[in-house]
């Protein structure tokens, strides 16, 4: 997908954690509630999980590729926004990049719309989270 794709929004962000730390942050359960959502994330193909959004409610998910340390993607939102995330790690120096992809809003609906808007704006704050995840779990 391009990334002038208007019903995706893609962001990147340097954390210095190796990958294997960052792959944590995105697949423990513990540690993912504690940069973004509660759920039952696990890096397992088919495996469906929830992520409570507070008040956006619980979104239902579903994994759809896992590349440890490499590639995480999963459905977001089924039945509401059909949406997917997919994470790409990089090894650089002694860290990692992460690419995130969030792809698929309708832009037709309103929903999608603000959501897309809203998410834009929200994800980079959110992927400067994780370095903050993990430093504190490091310690």
């Amino acid at each position: 997908m391009s990334t002038t794709d208007p019903a995706a929004i893609n962001c990147e962000q340097f954390i210095a954690h190796p990958p294997a730390a960052v792959w944590r942050a995105l697949t423990d359960p513990d540690l993912h509630a504690h940069w973004w959502a509660a759920g039952d994330v696990r890096p397992v193909v088919g495996h469906r999980f929830t992520l409570d959004m507070g008040k956006w409610g619980l979104q239902p998910c579903e994994v759809l590729a896992v590349e440890p340390e490499r590639l995480l993607r999963y459905s977001f939102a089924s039945g509401t926004l059909d949406t997917t995330i997919t994470w790409r790690l990089e090894s650089e120096g002694t860290g990692t990049r992460l690419f995130l992809e969030h792809a698929g809003f309708d832009l037709d609906s309103p929903l999608g719309k603000a959501a897309v808007e809203g998410m834009g704006n929200g994800w980079p704050g959110l992927l400067r989270r994780i370095a903050s995840a993990l430093d504190v779990t490091a310690h």
